[in-house]
Protein backbone atom coordinates (compact mmCIF):
# COMPACT_ATOMS: atom_id res chain seq x y z
CA UNK A 1 0.00 0.00 0.00
CA UNK A 2 1.52 3.35 -1.04
CA UNK A 3 1.71 6.31 1.35
CA UNK A 4 -0.91 8.14 -0.69
CA UNK A 5 -3.32 5.24 -0.34
CA UNK A 6 -2.96 4.91 3.45
CA UNK A 7 -6.13 6.21 5.18
CA UNK A 8 -5.65 8.86 7.88
CA UNK A 9 -8.78 8.20 9.90
CA UNK A 10 -10.01 5.12 11.74
CA UNK A 11 -12.96 3.21 10.25
CA UNK A 12 -16.41 3.42 11.87
CA UNK A 13 -17.35 0.84 14.49
CA UNK A 14 -19.05 -2.11 12.77
CA UNK A 15 -22.46 -3.10 14.01
CA UNK A 16 -22.93 -6.57 15.43
CA UNK A 17 -24.89 -7.38 12.27
CA UNK A 18 -21.97 -6.36 10.04
CA UNK A 19 -19.60 -8.40 12.17
CA UNK A 20 -22.04 -11.34 12.00
CA UNK A 21 -21.81 -11.37 8.20
CA UNK A 22 -18.01 -11.43 8.30
CA UNK A 23 -17.73 -14.20 10.89
CA UNK A 24 -20.30 -16.27 9.01
CA UNK A 25 -18.33 -15.90 5.78
CA UNK A 26 -15.12 -16.81 7.60
CA UNK A 27 -16.75 -19.97 8.93
CA UNK A 28 -17.37 -21.16 5.38
CA UNK A 29 -13.97 -20.22 3.91
CA UNK A 30 -11.62 -20.92 6.84
CA UNK A 31 -9.59 -23.61 5.11
CA UNK A 32 -5.85 -24.12 5.44
CA UNK A 33 -5.50 -24.99 9.11
CA UNK A 34 -4.69 -22.51 11.89
CA UNK A 35 -1.88 -20.80 9.95
CA UNK A 36 -4.15 -20.18 6.98
CA UNK A 37 -7.04 -19.04 9.18
CA UNK A 38 -4.83 -16.64 11.14
CA UNK A 39 -3.41 -15.20 7.91
CA UNK A 40 -6.92 -14.87 6.48
CA UNK A 41 -8.13 -12.91 9.53
CA UNK A 42 -5.02 -10.71 9.45
CA UNK A 43 -5.60 -9.77 5.83
CA UNK A 44 -9.25 -8.95 6.40
CA UNK A 45 -9.31 -7.44 9.91
CA UNK A 46 -5.91 -5.71 10.05
CA UNK A 47 -5.17 -4.79 6.45
CA UNK A 48 -8.54 -4.27 4.78
CA UNK A 49 -11.18 -3.47 7.40
CA UNK A 50 -8.75 -2.07 10.01
CA UNK A 51 -10.91 -3.21 12.92
CA UNK A 52 -7.75 -3.90 14.91
CA UNK A 53 -4.12 -2.78 14.60
CA UNK A 54 -1.19 -5.03 13.79
CA UNK A 55 0.22 -4.72 17.30
CA UNK A 56 -3.07 -5.49 19.05
CA UNK A 57 -3.73 -8.38 16.66
CA UNK A 58 -0.35 -9.96 17.42
CA UNK A 59 -0.79 -9.29 21.12
CA UNK A 60 -4.06 -11.22 21.09
CA UNK A 61 -2.52 -13.96 18.95
CA UNK A 62 0.42 -14.40 21.32
CA UNK A 63 -2.00 -14.96 24.18
CA UNK A 64 -4.04 -17.46 22.18
CA UNK A 65 -0.86 -19.32 21.21
CA UNK A 66 -0.18 -19.94 24.91
CA UNK A 67 -3.62 -21.42 25.54
CA UNK A 68 -4.83 -24.98 25.19
CA UNK A 69 -7.28 -25.26 22.33
CA UNK A 70 -7.57 -24.09 18.70
CA UNK A 71 -5.74 -20.75 18.54
CA UNK A 72 -7.52 -19.51 15.39
CA UNK A 73 -11.03 -19.78 16.85
CA UNK A 74 -9.78 -18.27 20.12
CA UNK A 75 -8.30 -15.34 18.21
CA UNK A 76 -11.63 -14.77 16.48
CA UNK A 77 -13.41 -14.90 19.85
CA UNK A 78 -10.88 -12.46 21.36
CA UNK A 79 -11.15 -9.85 18.59
CA UNK A 80 -14.93 -10.04 18.44
CA UNK A 81 -15.07 -9.79 22.25
CA UNK A 82 -13.02 -6.59 22.10
CA UNK A 83 -15.42 -5.18 19.51
CA UNK A 84 -18.79 -6.29 20.87
CA UNK A 85 -18.34 -7.87 24.29
CA UNK A 86 -19.78 -11.25 25.24
CA UNK A 87 -22.31 -11.16 22.38
CA UNK A 88 -19.48 -10.64 19.93
CA UNK A 89 -17.42 -13.46 21.45
CA UNK A 90 -20.31 -15.91 21.17
CA UNK A 91 -21.14 -14.77 17.63
CA UNK A 92 -17.61 -15.17 16.28
CA UNK A 93 -16.91 -18.42 18.10
CA UNK A 94 -20.12 -20.17 17.09
CA UNK A 95 -20.02 -19.02 13.47
CA UNK A 96 -16.38 -20.07 13.18
CA UNK A 97 -17.17 -23.73 13.86
CA UNK A 98 -20.85 -24.05 12.88
CA UNK A 99 -20.34 -24.69 9.13
CA UNK A 100 -17.69 -27.30 9.93
CA UNK A 101 -20.00 -28.94 12.48
CA UNK A 102 -22.86 -29.17 10.00
CA UNK A 103 -20.67 -30.45 7.17
CA UNK A 104 -18.84 -33.07 9.23
CA UNK A 105 -22.10 -34.32 10.72
CA UNK A 106 -23.56 -34.66 7.22
CA UNK A 107 -20.45 -36.43 5.94
CA UNK A 108 -20.47 -38.77 8.95
CA UNK A 109 -24.05 -39.78 8.21
CA UNK A 110 -23.23 -40.39 4.53
CA UNK A 111 -20.10 -42.30 5.53
CA UNK A 112 -21.99 -44.66 7.84
CA UNK A 113 -24.59 -45.39 5.17
CA UNK A 114 -22.40 -45.61 2.08
CA UNK A 115 -18.90 -46.18 3.45
CA UNK A 116 -18.85 -49.77 2.23
CA UNK A 117 -19.57 -48.79 -1.39
CA UNK A 118 -16.48 -49.71 -3.47
CA UNK A 119 -16.12 -46.21 -4.90
CA UNK A 120 -16.18 -44.65 -1.43
CA UNK A 121 -13.71 -47.23 -0.15
CA UNK A 122 -11.49 -46.39 -3.10
CA UNK A 123 -11.55 -42.70 -2.21
CA UNK A 124 -10.45 -43.43 1.34
CA UNK A 125 -7.82 -45.87 0.06
CA UNK A 126 -6.26 -42.89 -1.71
CA UNK A 127 -6.51 -40.35 1.06
CA UNK A 128 -5.30 -42.48 3.98
CA UNK A 129 -1.63 -42.39 2.88
CA UNK A 130 -2.07 -38.65 2.27
CA UNK A 131 -3.08 -38.33 5.93
CA UNK A 132 0.12 -40.15 6.93
CA UNK A 133 2.13 -37.59 4.96
CA UNK A 134 0.15 -34.64 6.34
CA UNK A 135 0.69 -35.70 9.97
CA UNK A 136 4.38 -36.47 9.35
CA UNK A 137 4.77 -33.07 7.70
CA UNK A 138 3.11 -31.44 10.73
CA UNK A 139 5.69 -33.11 12.99
CA UNK A 140 8.52 -31.88 10.77
CA UNK A 141 7.09 -28.36 10.52
CA UNK A 142 6.55 -27.93 14.26
CA UNK A 143 9.86 -29.64 15.08
CA UNK A 144 11.88 -27.46 12.74
CA UNK A 145 10.54 -24.37 14.49
CA UNK A 146 10.63 -25.53 18.10
CA UNK A 147 13.50 -28.01 18.51
CA UNK A 148 16.62 -25.86 18.40
CA UNK A 149 19.03 -27.91 20.52
CA UNK A 150 19.86 -31.39 21.80
CA UNK A 151 17.99 -30.96 25.08
CA UNK A 152 14.68 -30.28 23.35
CA UNK A 153 15.38 -33.05 20.86
CA UNK A 154 15.86 -35.45 23.79
CA UNK A 155 12.49 -34.41 25.26
CA UNK A 156 10.82 -35.05 21.91
CA UNK A 157 12.50 -38.46 21.64
CA UNK A 158 11.47 -39.41 25.19
CA UNK A 159 7.87 -38.42 24.42
CA UNK A 160 7.85 -40.62 21.32
CA UNK A 161 9.35 -43.58 23.19
CA UNK A 162 6.95 -43.14 26.11
CA UNK A 163 3.77 -43.09 24.06
CA UNK A 164 4.82 -45.53 21.32
CA UNK A 165 6.61 -48.25 23.28
CA UNK A 166 5.11 -47.87 26.76
CA UNK A 167 1.63 -46.55 25.88
CA UNK A 168 1.90 -43.72 28.44
CA UNK A 169 -1.17 -41.51 28.39
CA UNK A 170 -0.81 -38.09 26.79
CA UNK A 171 -1.58 -36.07 29.99
CA UNK A 172 1.36 -37.70 31.80
CA UNK A 173 3.67 -36.88 28.91
CA UNK A 174 2.51 -33.24 29.00
CA UNK A 175 3.05 -33.10 32.76
CA UNK A 176 6.51 -34.67 32.55
CA UNK A 177 7.55 -32.37 29.72
CA UNK A 178 6.34 -29.32 31.65
CA UNK A 179 8.31 -30.39 34.73
CA UNK A 180 11.43 -30.98 32.64
CA UNK A 181 10.95 -27.58 31.04
CA UNK A 182 10.57 -25.86 34.42
CA UNK A 183 13.71 -27.55 35.76
CA UNK A 184 15.64 -26.97 32.55
CA UNK A 185 14.61 -23.33 32.47
CA UNK A 186 16.43 -22.83 35.78
CA UNK A 187 19.46 -25.03 35.12
CA UNK A 188 20.08 -24.30 31.43
CA UNK A 189 17.86 -21.31 30.58
CA UNK A 190 19.51 -20.73 27.20
CA UNK A 191 18.22 -24.12 26.03
CA UNK A 192 14.63 -23.23 26.83
CA UNK A 193 14.36 -19.78 25.35
CA UNK A 194 11.44 -19.64 22.94
CA UNK A 195 12.50 -18.83 19.43
CA UNK A 196 10.77 -16.97 16.71
CA UNK A 197 7.14 -16.62 17.59
CA UNK A 198 4.98 -13.87 16.28
CA UNK A 199 7.04 -10.72 16.31
CA UNK A 200 5.85 -7.24 15.65
CA UNK A 201 5.41 -6.13 12.11
CA UNK A 202 6.43 -2.84 10.50
CA UNK A 203 3.51 -2.85 8.08
CA UNK A 204 1.21 0.15 8.19
CA UNK A 205 -2.38 0.06 7.02
CA UNK A 206 -3.64 3.29 8.51
CA UNK A 207 -5.36 4.01 11.85
CA UNK A 208 -7.35 1.11 13.22
CA UNK A 209 -10.57 1.10 15.19
CA UNK A 210 -8.73 -0.73 18.01
CA UNK A 211 -5.34 0.94 17.59
CA UNK A 212 -2.07 0.50 19.44
CA UNK A 213 -2.92 3.18 21.99
CA UNK A 214 -6.68 2.60 22.16
CA UNK A 215 -7.64 1.86 25.79
CA UNK A 216 -9.58 -1.35 26.43
CA UNK A 217 -13.35 -0.85 26.15
CA UNK A 218 -15.34 -0.78 29.36
CA UNK A 219 -16.42 -4.42 29.06
CA UNK A 220 -12.74 -5.47 28.74
CA UNK A 221 -11.64 -3.75 31.97
CA UNK A 222 -10.34 -6.17 34.57
CA UNK A 223 -11.95 -6.40 38.01
CA UNK A 224 -11.81 -9.25 40.51
CA UNK A 225 -15.60 -9.20 40.77
CA UNK A 226 -16.03 -9.63 37.02
CA UNK A 227 -13.47 -12.44 37.05
CA UNK A 228 -15.37 -14.29 39.81
CA UNK A 229 -18.73 -13.86 38.09
CA UNK A 230 -17.37 -15.12 34.75
CA UNK A 231 -15.75 -18.18 36.32
CA UNK A 232 -18.93 -19.03 38.24
CA UNK A 233 -21.04 -18.59 35.09
CA UNK A 234 -18.89 -21.01 33.10
CA UNK A 235 -18.84 -23.57 35.90
CA UNK A 236 -22.63 -23.40 36.07
CA UNK A 237 -22.98 -23.74 32.28
CA UNK A 238 -20.70 -26.80 32.32
CA UNK A 239 -22.49 -28.34 35.33
CA UNK A 240 -25.97 -27.81 33.87
CA UNK A 241 -24.85 -29.29 30.54
CA UNK A 242 -23.38 -32.34 32.28
CA UNK A 243 -26.52 -32.75 34.40
CA UNK A 244 -28.65 -32.61 31.24
CA UNK A 245 -26.86 -35.62 29.72
CA UNK A 246 -26.30 -37.50 32.99
CA UNK A 247 -29.14 -39.89 32.17
CA UNK A 248 -27.31 -41.13 29.07
CA UNK A 249 -24.02 -42.72 30.21
CA UNK A 250 -22.39 -42.63 26.76
CA UNK A 251 -23.04 -38.90 26.35
CA UNK A 252 -21.99 -38.27 29.94
CA UNK A 253 -18.67 -40.03 29.28
CA UNK A 254 -18.22 -37.93 26.16
CA UNK A 255 -18.87 -34.71 28.07
CA UNK A 256 -16.30 -35.57 30.73
CA UNK A 257 -13.69 -36.81 28.29
CA UNK A 258 -13.89 -33.93 25.81
CA UNK A 259 -13.78 -31.41 28.65
CA UNK A 260 -10.52 -32.97 29.80
CA UNK A 261 -9.20 -33.17 26.24
CA UNK A 262 -9.92 -29.46 25.71
CA UNK A 263 -7.48 -28.55 28.47
CA UNK A 264 -4.76 -30.73 26.92
CA UNK A 265 -4.70 -29.32 23.40
CA UNK A 266 -1.40 -27.53 23.97
CA UNK A 267 0.40 -27.45 20.64
CA UNK A 268 -2.70 -27.63 18.47
CA UNK A 269 -5.04 -30.34 17.29
CA UNK A 270 -2.30 -32.68 16.11
CA UNK A 271 -0.91 -32.79 19.64
CA UNK A 272 -4.17 -33.91 21.24
CA UNK A 273 -5.29 -36.28 18.48
CA UNK A 274 -3.24 -39.18 19.89
CA UNK A 275 -4.99 -38.66 23.24
CA UNK A 276 -8.37 -38.57 21.54
CA UNK A 277 -7.42 -41.68 19.59
CA UNK A 278 -6.25 -43.55 22.70
CA UNK A 279 -9.55 -42.98 24.45
CA UNK A 280 -12.12 -42.80 21.66
CA UNK A 281 -10.81 -45.94 19.94
CA UNK A 282 -9.06 -48.04 22.59
CA UNK A 283 -10.81 -47.11 25.84
CA UNK A 284 -14.38 -46.14 24.97
CA UNK A 285 -14.69 -47.89 21.59
CA UNK A 286 -16.69 -45.06 20.02
CA UNK A 287 -15.14 -45.74 16.60
CA UNK A 288 -12.35 -47.76 14.99
CA UNK A 289 -8.82 -46.71 14.06
CA UNK A 290 -9.54 -46.60 10.31
CA UNK A 291 -12.69 -44.56 10.97
CA UNK A 292 -10.59 -42.09 12.97
CA UNK A 293 -8.19 -41.76 10.04
CA UNK A 294 -11.06 -41.18 7.63
CA UNK A 295 -12.43 -38.48 9.91
CA UNK A 296 -9.05 -36.77 10.10
CA UNK A 297 -8.84 -36.77 6.30
CA UNK A 298 -12.26 -35.15 6.02
CA UNK A 299 -11.36 -32.69 8.79
CA UNK A 300 -8.38 -31.56 6.72
CA UNK A 301 -10.59 -30.83 3.72
CA UNK A 302 -13.47 -29.03 5.44
CA UNK A 303 -13.51 -25.46 6.80
CA UNK A 304 -12.93 -24.73 10.45
CA UNK A 305 -10.29 -25.81 12.98
CA UNK A 306 -8.93 -29.35 12.70
CA UNK A 307 -10.04 -30.04 16.28
CA UNK A 308 -13.53 -30.27 14.76
CA UNK A 309 -12.66 -33.90 14.04
CA UNK A 310 -14.25 -34.42 17.49
CA UNK A 311 -17.60 -33.80 15.76
CA UNK A 312 -16.89 -36.85 13.62
CA UNK A 313 -15.84 -38.88 16.67
CA UNK A 314 -18.98 -37.89 18.56
CA UNK A 315 -21.29 -38.64 15.63
CA UNK A 316 -19.87 -42.11 14.99
CA UNK A 317 -19.77 -42.79 18.73
CA UNK A 318 -23.40 -41.80 19.18
CA UNK A 319 -24.52 -44.06 16.34
CA UNK A 320 -22.20 -46.93 17.22
CA UNK A 321 -23.30 -46.98 20.86
CA UNK A 322 -26.96 -46.48 19.90
CA UNK A 323 -27.48 -43.48 22.16
CA UNK A 324 -30.98 -43.16 20.67
CA UNK A 325 -33.04 -45.48 18.51
CA UNK A 326 -32.90 -43.09 15.56
CA UNK A 327 -29.33 -43.17 14.19
CA UNK A 328 -29.46 -39.57 12.95
CA UNK A 329 -30.60 -38.31 16.36
CA UNK A 330 -27.96 -40.49 18.04
CA UNK A 331 -25.23 -39.17 15.76
CA UNK A 332 -26.21 -35.53 16.16
CA UNK A 333 -26.43 -35.94 19.94
CA UNK A 334 -22.91 -37.37 20.07
CA UNK A 335 -21.56 -34.73 17.68
CA UNK A 336 -23.17 -31.90 19.66
CA UNK A 337 -21.84 -33.13 23.01
CA UNK A 338 -18.31 -33.69 21.68
CA UNK A 339 -18.20 -30.27 20.00
CA UNK A 340 -19.80 -28.33 22.87
CA UNK A 341 -17.53 -29.66 25.60
CA UNK A 342 -14.40 -29.37 23.43
CA UNK A 343 -14.97 -25.71 22.55
CA UNK A 344 -16.59 -24.37 25.74
CA UNK A 345 -13.15 -23.91 27.39
CA UNK A 346 -12.02 -21.73 24.46
CA UNK A 347 -14.73 -19.19 25.33
CA UNK A 348 -13.78 -19.55 29.00
CA UNK A 349 -10.09 -18.79 28.38
CA UNK A 350 -10.88 -15.63 26.42
CA UNK A 351 -13.65 -14.19 28.58
CA UNK A 352 -11.77 -14.94 31.80
CA UNK A 353 -8.21 -14.22 30.65
CA UNK A 354 -8.88 -11.46 28.12
CA UNK A 355 -9.33 -8.65 30.67
CA UNK A 356 -6.10 -9.70 32.40
CA UNK A 357 -4.23 -9.68 29.10
CA UNK A 358 -5.60 -6.25 28.21
CA UNK A 359 -4.68 -4.90 31.63
CA UNK A 360 -1.08 -6.10 31.33
CA UNK A 361 -0.53 -5.47 27.65
CA UNK A 362 2.99 -6.27 26.51
CA UNK A 363 4.81 -8.98 24.62
CA UNK A 364 3.90 -12.47 25.84
CA UNK A 365 6.61 -15.15 25.61
CA UNK A 366 6.55 -18.89 25.94
CA UNK A 367 7.62 -20.06 29.34
CA UNK A 368 10.25 -22.77 29.83
CA UNK A 369 7.61 -25.40 30.76
CA UNK A 370 5.66 -24.61 27.61
CA UNK A 371 8.86 -24.89 25.56
CA UNK A 372 9.38 -28.37 27.01
CA UNK A 373 5.78 -29.32 26.26
CA UNK A 374 6.10 -28.05 22.68
CA UNK A 375 9.15 -30.28 22.18
CA UNK A 376 7.25 -33.28 23.57
CA UNK A 377 4.37 -32.50 21.23
CA UNK A 378 6.68 -33.17 18.27
CA UNK A 379 7.36 -36.68 19.55
CA UNK A 380 3.65 -37.26 20.15
CA UNK A 381 2.73 -36.16 16.61
CA UNK A 382 5.47 -38.39 15.19
CA UNK A 383 3.89 -41.27 17.08
CA UNK A 384 0.54 -40.46 15.49
CA UNK A 385 2.12 -40.50 12.02
CA UNK A 386 3.79 -43.83 12.81
CA UNK A 387 0.53 -45.33 14.02
CA UNK A 388 -1.38 -44.17 10.95
CA UNK A 389 1.40 -45.46 8.66
CA UNK A 390 1.29 -48.86 10.35
CA UNK A 391 -2.45 -49.21 9.79
CA UNK A 392 -2.19 -47.93 6.21
CA UNK A 393 0.80 -49.94 4.99
CA UNK A 394 -0.24 -53.13 6.84
CA UNK A 395 -4.06 -52.87 6.62
CA UNK A 396 -4.61 -56.30 8.20
CA UNK A 397 -2.23 -55.69 11.12
CA UNK A 398 -3.33 -56.17 14.71
CA UNK A 399 -1.69 -55.57 18.08
CA UNK A 400 -0.93 -59.29 18.40
CA UNK A 401 0.41 -59.46 14.83
CA UNK A 402 1.78 -55.96 14.16
CA UNK A 403 3.07 -56.82 10.69
CA UNK A 404 0.52 -59.47 9.82
CA UNK A 405 -1.00 -59.69 6.38
CA UNK A 406 0.32 -58.30 3.14
CA UNK A 407 2.44 -55.16 2.99
CA UNK A 408 0.71 -52.70 0.61
CA UNK A 409 3.36 -50.80 -1.35
CA UNK A 410 0.97 -48.46 -3.21
CA UNK A 411 0.05 -46.40 -0.09
CA UNK A 412 3.79 -46.12 0.68
CA UNK A 413 4.44 -44.58 -2.73
CA UNK A 414 1.45 -42.23 -2.33
CA UNK A 415 2.60 -41.15 1.15
CA UNK A 416 6.16 -40.43 -0.05
CA UNK A 417 4.85 -38.45 -3.03
CA UNK A 418 2.49 -36.45 -0.79
CA UNK A 419 5.24 -35.64 1.69
CA UNK A 420 7.54 -34.43 -1.09
CA UNK A 421 4.70 -32.31 -2.50
CA UNK A 422 4.04 -30.73 0.90
CA UNK A 423 7.67 -30.30 1.93
CA UNK A 424 9.54 -29.46 -1.26
CA UNK A 425 6.83 -27.90 -3.42
CA UNK A 426 4.72 -26.33 -0.64
CA UNK A 427 1.57 -27.86 -2.13
CA UNK A 428 -1.80 -27.04 -0.62
CA UNK A 429 -3.00 -29.78 1.76
CA UNK A 430 -6.53 -29.79 0.34
CA UNK A 431 -5.25 -30.20 -3.21
CA UNK A 432 -2.93 -33.04 -2.17
CA UNK A 433 -5.76 -34.91 -0.46
CA UNK A 434 -8.10 -34.16 -3.39
CA UNK A 435 -5.65 -35.64 -5.93
CA UNK A 436 -5.20 -38.72 -3.75
CA UNK A 437 -8.97 -39.12 -3.45
CA UNK A 438 -9.32 -39.02 -7.24
CA UNK A 439 -6.52 -41.56 -7.59
CA UNK A 440 -8.22 -43.87 -5.08
CA UNK A 441 -11.53 -43.50 -6.92
CA UNK A 442 -9.92 -44.37 -10.25
CA UNK A 443 -8.04 -47.27 -8.65
CA UNK A 444 -11.32 -48.72 -7.33
CA UNK A 445 -12.60 -49.06 -10.90
CA UNK A 446 -9.58 -50.90 -12.26
CA UNK A 447 -9.11 -53.33 -9.38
Amino acid sequence: MSDAAIPNTAPPTPTLGEAFKYWLKLGFISFGGPAGQIAMMHQELVERRRWISEHRYLHALNYCMLLPGPEAIQLAIYISWLLHGVKGAITAGVLFFLPSFALLSLLAGIYLNFGDVPAVQGIFYGIKPAVVAVVLFAAWRIGSRSIKNGVLFAIAALAFVGIFFFDIDFPWIVLAAGILGAIGGKLVPAKFKAGGGHGASNKEYGPALIDDDTPPPLHAKFTWGKLAVTVIAFVLIWAVAMATIAGTPILFDMGGFFTKAAFLTIGGAYAVLPYVYQNAVDHFGWLTGPQMMDGLALGETTPGPLIMVVTWVGYLGGVGKQVFGNPVAAGLAGATVATFFTLLPSFFFILVGGPLVEATRGELKFTAPLTGITAAVVGVILNLATFFAWHTFWPKATASAPFGGLFDVIPVVIAIACFIALWKYKADIMKVIGVCALFGLAYSFVM
